[in-house]
This record gives structure tokens, sequence and C-alpha cells, in this order.
């Protein structure tokens, strides 16, 4: 049995919580608390520690997700969530251009923790104010070798393709390790 920890990153109200809740084939363990005050109310409550979602691919692999807070006072989760993760998502509010600089540190900060396969997803591409996945390419300066995906974090088949991805990615590099220790 293969089990394979996948983090959901990304910056506050992006849907990170959403989108593993859409997927998850056991009741999300959720640490959302209520939020007393926000400069811009956009929600009622906020991860304070992780979501845990899982998911069997298969009866050899298992995907274990975890979302990470997007509040920057919860941010000393980040480094103990990414201990272990083979890759991570970003997930952004595509309908958000104010949250893109932020999306990009974040980015940068898990980069820095493991060199894992990742992926970012276009997240609210059902929006009409939505960003297609080029665009904030673009935007954020993002490597053309790194998949940008469009994302509806409600769309369980959205979440599966994004999953996939990322999962043929940790593969490849799985085994191309296997490889190297011939």
């Amino acid at each position: 049995m293969q089990t394979v920890k996948m983090v959901v990153t990304g910056p506050f109200n992006a849907g990170k919580t959403q989108f593993i809740r859409s997927i998850s084939e056991i009741d999300v363990v959720s640490t959302e608390r209520r939020i007393t005050s926000t400069p811009e109310k956009v929600k009622d409550e906020t991860t304070v520690a992780m979501d845990f979602g899982r998911i069997t691919v298969d009866e050899d692999l298992i995907l274990y997700l975890f979302g990470t807070p997007g509040q920057k006072r919860f941010d000393f989760m980040w480094e103990i969530l990414s201990e272990g993760m083979l890759g991570f998502i970003v997930l952004i509010d595509s309908a958000r251009p104010e949250t893109f600089r932020e999306a990009r540190r974040i980015l940068e900060i898990f980069r820095g923790y493991a060199p894992t396969p990742y992926v970012v997803a276009a997240n609210k591409q059902d929006s009409p104010d939505a960003w297609s996945a080029e665009d904030l390419r673009i935007a954020l300066k993002i490597a053309e070798d790194v998949k940008v995906l469009p994302c509806v974090a409600t769309d369980k088949e959205s979440v599966k393709n994004i999953l996939l991805e990322l999962l043929y990615s940790i593969l490849e590099v799985m085994g191309e390790e296997e490889l190297e220790g011939v």
C-alpha cells in the first residue's frame, strides 16, 4: 500500500476547504473557526490549523490531502503540514487579483520547504470575473514547465483532474528516483 501526502495551500478564501470537501471519501477533519472580524467579511469561518481528507485511488494507493490555513496569522502551520509531502497545490481565487501577490509568496515559501512537484489551480473559473489559467501564469510569472490548471473547487471532476495532474508529476519523480537508485 502506497500513501501519498499532498498539501493544498493558497491565500485566504481561495477555496481550499471546499476543494478537499468536494473529493474526500471521508468527512473532512476541519479546524474551521468563526471569524470575528476581517477587513472584508467574505466568509464566516476560516481554517486555523488544517483540513484533512482522504481518497482511495485503488487498493494500492491512498491520497492524504492536507489543507493549510490561508491567513498569515496561522502560517506557522505551513511548515508543519509540509513535512513529508510528496507534492502540493497552490489554489488561487482567479476572480480576486488582489490575492495574486499573496499566492505568489505562498508558492515561493512552499517551494522552499521541499523540492517536490506542484501545480497551480486557478479556482473559481465559473465566475464571470475569473482570470484564465494562462493569464494567471503571466501575472504570477510562473514558469512554462509548471502546470497552471483551471479549477472549480465545488466540482468533484474538476478537483479530481487537478489531483491527477499532481499525482502524475509525483509518480514521474518517484520513478526517476527509483531509477537513480538502480
